[in-house]
């Protein structure tokens, strides 16, 4: 019996070998080969189809949270972040006397102090609650639809509303009757200094205490928080209005000169100081009203020292609530705020000098946390977005 040699490599009968025989390639029964960094396993597979329409669902989403602030509406749509910042204002058109809204948001601003007679102009947020439900609902309805533009509404949407802490239950009751009549299916609220604390990157889930102070257009809120809850809160309706009113009293005592809301507005943006300049004077800016004396159009030099000295007392209020939670604060807090120090959010944290007020007053670092106007709304955005921050709204 003779011995089987194999035949050398070269002469090998391998599946190429008769594939080339045939006049056929590798690539006429096989697949084209997978691409780098592409896994074929069934499982991945499907948890990235489940990803994907996870996320397409939510690009289509219209759940969204909403700053409903004294003066200034924000809203927050999931998956597209704050896609409108317009102020809480509603113009009333009366026409044989039928009322029907003729303008809202920026629209509605600029006829304020210069609509005809048959026209009202009406702010319905009044010290962070709703002043008048009607208008409110009015309002915050077309703020919907107008965030989402000519696209029907496939569902309602899940609404988060952001509320003072110190408000009433009556006046919470208030704001989800008037976003559940504008359309929401169901209606969660979230604490300002809450929704302020998450939008500013604090560390409310952890068990370390953090200090923030909102101060808005109506109200103050000031609030030491830890695990998601605010270890306690106060707050004082002082804001921003009352810092309107201050300067538009002043200009009248002082130079006998009527001036509106929104030139009072004006001059605490371009001049308002929360301390005295160091020359005694600061800048000077022109402003025109009405003389009180002599009934005509009048224009008088206003300057910083001036301002400083009208927003005294609305900022002496503010000093006197945080020194209020500092006392009441628990010791281990109040350790953990001696590193950490205050964080300033909201409209008024942007006056010129008000972070230097408050660390002279405590003692403590204060820091204007990024963007501050839209510290709520992004906290609150979040709020309804992250699962982390979900035990922090309230349904009540």
């Amino acid at each position: 019996m003779g011995i089987y040699r194999p035949p050398p490599p070269a002469e090998r009968r391998t599946l190429s070998h008769l594939q080339r025989r045939a006049g056929e390639t590798l690539h006429d029964r096989r697949p084209d080969p997978v691409p780098d960094g592409f896994k074929l396993n069934p499982i991945e597979d499907r948890v990235s189809i489940s990803m994907f329409f996870k996320r397409w669902l939510n690009a289509l989403s219209q759940d969204m949270a909403i700053d409903l602030g004294t003066a200034n509406t924000l809203v927050h749509v999931r998956g597209r972040g704050i896609v409108l910042n317009e102020p809480s204002v509603v113009a009333i058109e009366t026409i044989d006397g039928v009322s029907r809204v003729k303008a809202v948001g920026d629209d509605a601003k600029l006829m304020m102090g210069k609509a005809p007679r048959q026209i009202r102009v009406i702010r319905p947020i009044r010290d962070g609650v709703i002043a008048d439900i009607d208008i409110a609902e009015q309002m915050i309805k077309h703020f919907i639809q107008k965030v989402h533009g000519a696209r029907r509404l496939r569902r309602w949407p899940e609404i988060v509303v952001c509320v003072p802490s110190s408000s009433t239950s009556v006046e919470r009751r208030a704001i989800r009757d008037a976003t559940s009549n504008a359309g929401a299916s169901s209606v969660w609220l979230i604490e300002e200094p809450m929704a302020a604390a998450i939008g500013a990157g604090l560390p409310v889930t952890e068990p370390v205490g953090s200090m923030v102070v909102d101060i808005g257009g109506g109200t103050t809120e000031v609030a030491v928080l830890a695990l998601r809850g605010l270890a306690y809160s106060t707050s004082v309706r002082v804001g921003g209005d009352k810092m309107d009113d201050a300067i538009s009293s002043y200009v009248r005592r002082n130079h006998n000169l009527l001036i509106g809301e929104g030139t009072a507005e004006r001059i605490k943006n371009a001049v308002g100081t929360a301390r005295m300049p160091i020359d005694g004077q600061g800048a000077e800016l022109r402003i025109k009203g009405r003389d009180l004396v002599n009934g005509v159009p009048k224009e008088v030099a206003i300057n910083q020292a001036q301002i400083a000295e009208a927003l005294a007392e609305a900022l002496s209020a503010i000093v006197d609530v945080v020194r209020t939670a500092l006392e009441n604060t628990a010791p281990e807090l109040a350790a953990d705020i001696v590193d950490g120090g205050i964080v300033l959010t909201g409209g008024v944290a942007l006056l010129h000098g008000i972070d230097e007020l408050l660390r002279d007053a405590t003692g403590l670092p204060v820091t204007v946390a990024e963007d501050p106007l839209t510290c709520v709304a992004r906290g609150t955005g979040q709020a309804l977005e992250d699962p982390i921050y979900r035990g922090v709204l309230q349904a009540t």
